[in-house]
């Protein structure tokens, strides 16, 4: 009788306490997608830009996390009634610093800084605009960095959903230099 008492305790305080998955720990990796807005967004307007992106996350010891990507942007500048068009290919390479989280491990708050690298093509290598002007932009390769404000949000123990907040800065080509991006994103955790 003893014996059997003792198993439903035994069984009763293994099951009244409540389990949190175990997130972001060492060498877990997760592939994000994002979207995002660049420099504004005017749905009427004809200078709203965008981004898309694809990174591989993989966490270190206290909860940080490097991040290896790459992303397209596209901008449209105003021209009289037209709007040329300059997209940016850029690869990144970041570390991103845990700077807060909450006790079950579901909301994680980053700060981070990449590297970027990659090619800028204005109104994509066409020189002659439509009304005969001649553009003296050209594509080119570009280098720089971004500062990263990122908040992870997980849904389920293999799902997160991403925000962020970014400045990218950008040299070697003609155009803008910053360019602010805001937007969001998926990860999934693939080990």
């Amino acid at each position: 009788m003893k014996k059997y008492l003792f198993m439903i305790i035994a069984s009763l305080a293994l099951f009244t306490g409540r389990a949190n998955a175990q997130r972001c720990l060492p060498k877990m990796q997760g592939i994000e997608l994002r979207a995002n807005l660049a420099d504004g967004f005017k749905p009427g307007g004809n200078d709203g830009g965008y981004s898309f992106g694809a990174a591989l996350s993989t966490y270190t010891k206290k909860g940080n996390k490097w991040v290896f990507g790459g992303e397209y942007l596209l901008k449209n500048n105003p021209y009289k009634d037209a709007k040329i068009p300059v997209a940016q290919f850029t690869a990144e390479g970041g570390y991103y610093f845990k700077i807060l989280s909450d006790a079950r491990k579901i909301v994680f708050v980053y700060a981070g800084a990449s590297a970027l690298a990659g090619y800028e093509s204005v109104n994509w290598g066409e020189k002659v605009l439509p009304d005969g002007s001649t553009l003296h932009d050209r594509d080119a390769f570009i280098y720089g960095g971004a500062l990263t404000l990122d908040v992870e949000f997980y849904v389920a123990d293999r799902i997160t959903l991403l925000a962020n907040l970014r400045e990218r800065c950008l040299w070697g080509g003609d155009t803008r230099k910053f360019h602010c991006q805001f937007g969001a994103g998926i990860k999934i955790i693939i080990n």
